[in-house]
């Protein structure tokens, strides 16, 4: 196994460029997840270290080989799409086994290596099926399992779990986990959903535009957002931003109702920012009034209260235990002044 290199990437349409100088460094053996919104260049940067896009410029490495403008076929990588891609006519045992069968490699290694991957997918009571008896988790296992048998170098996935119901794509998040933590291969894998990216990663890349937000483990990301876009991208439910301006060394905050002291606003001054707390560091209180509930999420263990401000602006506010609040009430917040982050209003950057 290796790791994956990217040196000033770019890719263009015609005129449009949709990647911009991309510089990564994913070490051999790690579990690196692209995220981002829709459209923001993750499955683009993905196929070309898949060699299914054509790379503008800039330099792929897979180990010490440069790959940019080697085929697909040449690149040791194995890919798993969100679509199966099953031949419908073939028993799970065949379509696993099917790229070595056309790559001319004997019966017996290709039942060696079938069978090794059925054991790690565990789908030994599967192998005579046809996709059709199969639940969409199957399905998807054995579109791993035929990107397992190739052996590859590094293994690539690309949104694998669009087309699972929600139960489903948890119990594949950990099949995937597990797979990783046994076999130690490298993989890639794009995702649009954050908790994804928050449970399997080694590594997160956040990407927005085409460019790299940041780089980091899941929970230094989620603690230590460089910008307002990792800080609410990254974190269920979002980071709640409420508007302020820095005033005598002090952040008046009038969506909370008052003045947060941080230690650096001192050099801010009369600067606007966005205020930026996470639901789990906030907590109500009922003798309050300041602001009124306007919905509540139970999700049984946890719930989230939705406040409104008397700005306009909403609040999201975690709860446990027994004793929760209701819609329609009125209610106050506090909170722990080190848990407040501020970010420059007009370039969203992080003020530390």
């Amino acid at each position: 196994m290796t790791g994956v290199t990217l040196n000033s990437v770019i890719k263009k349409y015609g005129e449009t460029q949709v990647i911009h100088g991309v510089d990564l460094e994913i070490e051999d053996g790690e579990f690196c997840v692209f995220v981002g919104p829709s459209g923001c260049g993750k499955s683009t940067l993905l196929r070309m270290v898949a060699g299914l896009e054509e790379t503008t410029g800039g330099q792929i490495h897979i180990g010490a080989r440069d790959v940019t403008k080697l085929d697909p076929s040449e690149r040791g990588v194995a890919m798993v799409f969100q679509t199966y891609a099953l031949y419908p006519h073939m028993t799970v045992k065949e379509n696993m086994g099917f790229g070595l069968k056309m790559n001319g490699h004997p019966k017996n290694v290709i039942d060696e290596k079938v069978a090794e991957a059925s054991r790690i997918l565990k789908l030994d009571e599967y192998l005579d099926r046809k996709p059709a008896a199969l639940s969409g988790g199957q399905r998807q296992r054995v579109s791993i399992g035929r990107a397992i048998v190739r052996g590859p170098e590094v293994f690539l996935f690309d949104e694998p779990l669009s087309n699972l119901d929600a139960e489903l794509r948890v119990d594949m998040r950990v099949e995937i986990s597990r797979l990783h933590r046994e076999i130690g291969a490298t993989m890639i894998y794009v995702t649009h959903d954050q908790v994804e990216a928050m449970t399997l990663a080694d590594k997160i890349v956040v990407l927005r535009k085409g460019v790299i937000e940041q780089v980091g483990a899941p929970m230094e990301l989620y603690r230590d957002p460089n910008n307002k876009f990792v800080g609410g991208f990254i974190g269920s439910p979002s980071m709640n931003f409420v508007g302020g301006t820095i005033k005598n060394g002090g952040v008046d905050v009038p969506g909370l109702g008052r003045t947060v002291a941080k230690s650096v606003a001192a050099a801010h001054e009369s600067k606007a920012v966005h205020v930026g707390l996470r639901p789990e560091h906030l907590s109500l209180d009922p003798a309050g009034d300041t602001f009124r509930v306007d919905l509540t999420e139970s999700l049984g263990g946890v719930s989230y209260a939705y406040l409104q401000a008397p700005t306009g602006e909403r609040i999201v506010v975690e709860e446990r235990g027994d004793d929760r609040v209701s819609e329609g009430d009125s209610v106050g917040l506090n909170f722990e002044t080190e848990r407040v982050y501020l970010f420059d209003a007009e370039t969203e950057m992080r003020i530390r």
